[in-house]
């Protein structure tokens, strides 16, 4: 994959769309149409998201280096963890984060045994001690469709993060 999140039936995109442009479409691009239907295939653009995580501060990253796939499909219960993300290397490299958010069960899980520390409810965070600074780990709702919420719920959950963290910030 060449950016995260890329699959056009994942909402992440459509969801800061809406809360920072009004828009759940301001960073999809209707592609060309599907082979064998009538249908265009949507996807992202991947050029006007880099650069809008770039100006927002927004870095994406895995909780885990190496994953094995134990069926078709990228459903938690399907992955094994073979090898966690060196969460702790990573906020060497940016001294200004604060707060670490994952967006599906397994990679909340993951982080939480990294960070040692309980898993946060969905939409909530937990405030912890990790490498040397107080971070706060947020669990947030998948942005799977398979997750059984609303974009719009989805969507309000992480403005009150995303309000949280800048309220903060601008302290």
């Amino acid at each position: 994959m060449d950016f995260f999140y890329p699959n056009p039936q994942n909402d992440m995109w459509r969801i800061i769309g809406q809360i920072f442009f009004g828009d759940k479409q301001h960073f999809v691009v209707q592609g060309d149409k599907v082979q064998n239907t009538k249908r265009r295939k949507a996807v992202f653009n991947y050029e006007a998201i880099v650069s809008f995580c770039l100006k927002q501060g927004i870095a994406i990253f895995d909780t885990a280096q190496a994953v094995i796939r134990l069926q078709g499909n990228a459903a938690d219960e399907h992955l094994e963890i073979v090898e966690q993300t060196d969460i702790a290397a990573i906020l060497q490299q940016i001294p200004q984060c604060h707060d670490i958010c994952c967006t599906g069960g397994k990679a909340a899980e993951t982080l939480s045994e990294i960070l040692h520390t309980p898993t946060p409810k969905v939409g909530e965070y937990i405030e912890t001690t990790f490498a040397d600074r107080t971070v706060r780990f947020w669990r947030m709702p998948s942005t799977s469709r398979a997750y059984p919420l609303s974009l719009d719920k989805k969507a309000a959950a992480y403005q009150r993060m995303f309000h949280t963290i800048l309220t903060r910030t601008n302290e």
